[in-house]
């Protein structure tokens, strides 16, 4: 059994979110979590967790996600619509210099929102962060974190940022990235991550892992990642297997009595 820890089910435009949980099940993928990047799909993915015991969702803004002043979150906001059985986490949120320029304060405020809605909910963190290692790292601390943890979702960065966050309880999921031959600097963090701290995921429908690199991607192939670090790693593959579905349930435990 494995569980794909970040998907977004709702943007795929290949095939319907229904197709997509099937094929999961069918390859022994019995559980994902389809992330928020936004509140007005949030209703549409939550949904799908209602109705689909394999499915847990998030709730949160992505980094980059547009919106007026008058539209951003409140604590209050989040608090409310992470009060619901199938929502087991805040995010994603962070920080991305990648895609916004100019100042960033606004960025830094709403991750600020986020990381206080979660230790409000006791829910764990979904954390994206790129070309911004730094100031995530900073803020996670401001902030203490630490106190409900969560996990840095494709992760791409290098051994010093993975301990640092680890050191504030938070886990390392590894997407198709990892499989890339270009990624050599992940590939040596993947091998040095301690077991109990390590998650797998597709972030599909994007970044297809070998063998799809470049198709569109879905849950059903978090098998590749998994299988690609159990060779990486020299361990079985159900070992990875056992070891990434567990700290799956540790981290969402509000995932745990919900669980097939």
């Amino acid at each position: 059994m494995l569980v794909d820890s970040h998907c977004h089910l709702d943007l795929d435009t290949t095939q319907a979110p229904e197709a997509l949980i099937e094929a999961a099940l069918a390859q022994r993928i019995e559980h994902m979590l389809c992330v928020a990047i936004d509140l007005a799909h949030f209703p549409t993915i939550r949904t799908l967790a209602e109705q689909h015991e394999s499915v847990f969702v998030s709730v949160g803004i992505h980094p980059n996600t547009p919106l007026t002043a008058e539209e951003e979150p409140d604590v209050d906001t989040l608090v409310t619509l992470a009060d619901h059985p199938r929502v087991v986490a805040i995010g994603e949120t962070g920080l991305d210099y990648f895609r916004s320029e100019g100042d960033l304060t606004w960025q830094h405020n709403r991750f600020r929102t986020h990381i206080t809605a979660a230790k409000e909910t006791k829910k764990p963190l979904i954390i994206h962060t790129r070309d911004a290692k730094e100031d995530t790292l900073r803020i996670l601390a401001e902030e203490n974190a630490a106190e409900v943890g969560g996990v840095m979702h494709c992760f791409v960065e290098d051994w010093e940022t993975a301990k640092a966050a680890m050191d504030m309880n938070f886990y390392i999921s590894f997407s198709g990235i990892v499989t890339f031959k270009s990624a050599k600097t992940l590939q040596d963090v993947a091998k040095r991550m301690p077991l109990d701290r390590l998650l797998v995921e597709t972030d599909s429908p994007y970044l297809a892992p070998v063998p799809y690199r470049g198709k569109t991607n879905q849950p059903a192939y978090v098998y590749h990642v998994a299988e690609f670090l159990a060779a990486l790693r020299d361990q079985p593959l159900s070992e990875i297997a056992a070891a990434t579905t567990e700290n799956f349930f540790t981290l969402f435990h509000h995932a745990q009595a919900k669980a097939i």
